[in-house]
């Protein structure tokens, strides 16, 4: 494997959504938010189904109305994953959900209403022990704000995330994480590195409304990968106008890159030349729907001939080296004595993937038996 080299992490509080960590050195969590109409409890029961499949960690749900509290409160009940409240005008709401059991609270201050509505809403959250995440946005910042800067600019954001900070200081409550997004990738990284010279709390990443899956991805991955490089930033969250299950890919790609977090498998493949001696583009596309179920985190390596496809294989879990009719494998950086055939590529190495994720699983429980005895 390459050598690791690793991102420093913000100095961090930690707090907790549910039972997930955030900051502090814990893992970097992969959120989501359901697109579902809250009130259509079932259709928005089976999204969080499929984001819990999808390995999210916590997942946000907008409560508008009353209506969609008492919905919310139907759908607690019938998942385990963390599930935040997204509060925009109405402090009742939060107060509501909160009776509810919600893990965590976001709301936009600019849109809240005012220092006593937002007293009412942290004292709510300090009696049941639920955390808040400040979310401020460039296009809802407060009319002050906006007014004394014209457009959005970092100091903008900054300046409102530091005022609401500043209220949750006032009422001595410290279990909050802080947003500043927009939708300009450069916009929102001037930002954060302006929060998080600033604060201590953990800082939640995101493009917002970056547009879809693949402006979104692309955008998401230049804006998130900078400030995560930087150590900035505790939990993420992928803004796509797509299937909310492709927000948690993505966000597991962007942390797989830069080897902060890894969930499955990362597919290393060519892309393409008059060289390759089988149908890379098509063998790769088939075997990352074929084997999305599985978790394990390894390296697969997928070259359609033999320039770079050795020395690529040689630093993969598995990889296969195009060849002539039949292809070079590899495991463990190890040739293998056996060739696979091109026409059945595919299956082939469905297989002896499927068979080494079980033995990495098995070994990794080995590790945790030993550790607890």
């Amino acid at each position: 494997m390459y050598n690791k080299a690793p991102i420093v992490r913000h100095k961090s509080t930690r707090i907790y959504v549910g039972k997930v960590p955030i900051g502090d050195g814990a893992p970097i969590t992969v959120q989501s938010m359901t697109n579902t109409k809250t009130t259509d409890v079932q259709a928005t029961v089976n999204q969080i189904y499929a984001l819990e499949q999808a390995g999210v960690d916590i997942v946000r749900i907008s409560v508008p109305s009353m209506d969609a509290a008492e919905a919310f409160k139907l759908i607690k009940k019938q998942v385990n994953v963390p599930l935040v409240a997204d509060i925009h005008y109405d402090y009742r709401i939060a107060l509501q959900v909160a009776k509810y059991g919600v893990d965590c609270l976001r709301i936009n201050p600019g849109n809240i209403g005012n220092y006593e509505r937002i007293k009412q809403v942290v004292h709510c959250a300090r009696d049941h022990n639920i955390p808040i995440r400040i979310g401020i946005n460039a296009g809802s910042l407060e009319k002050d704000i906006q007014k004394k800067y014209i457009e959005p600019k970092p100091e903008a954001l900054f300046e409102s995330a530091m005022r609401h900070i500043d209220y949750l200081n006032r009422l001595n409550f410290d279990q909050f994480k802080v947003s500043v997004k927009a939708s300009d990738v450069l916009l929102t990284v001037k930002s954060y590195r302006l929060l998080a010279q600033a604060i201590d709390q953990p800082i939640h990443l995101g493009i917002t409304e970056s547009g879809s899956l693949r402006t979104g991805s692309v955008k998401s991955a230049i804006g998130l990968g900078i400030l995560l490089t930087e150590g900035i930033g505790d939990t993420l969250r992928i803004s796509l106008a797509a299937d909310p299950v492709e927000e948690v890919k993505v966000g597991y790609d962007i942390l797989k890159a830069l080897r902060i977090r890894s969930r499955g498998i990362n597919f290393i493949a060519c892309p393409t030349c008059s060289r390759q001696e089988f149908d890379v583009i098509g063998t790769i596309n088939e075997l990352e729907k074929r084997l999305e179920d599985i978790m394990t985190p390894m390296n697969i390596s997928i070259i359609g001939c033999v320039v770079n496809g050795l020395g690529e294989a040689m630093v993969a879990t598995l990889g296969i080296a195009g060849g002539n009719k039949k292809s070079s494998f590899y495991e463990d950086g190890i040739r293998q004595k056996y060739r696979i055939d091109n026409q059945d590529i595919i299956s082939q190495l469905e297989t002896r993937i499927r068979a080494k994720a079980k033995i990495l699983n098995n070994s990794n429980l080995i590790k945790i038996q030993k550790i607890q005895e």
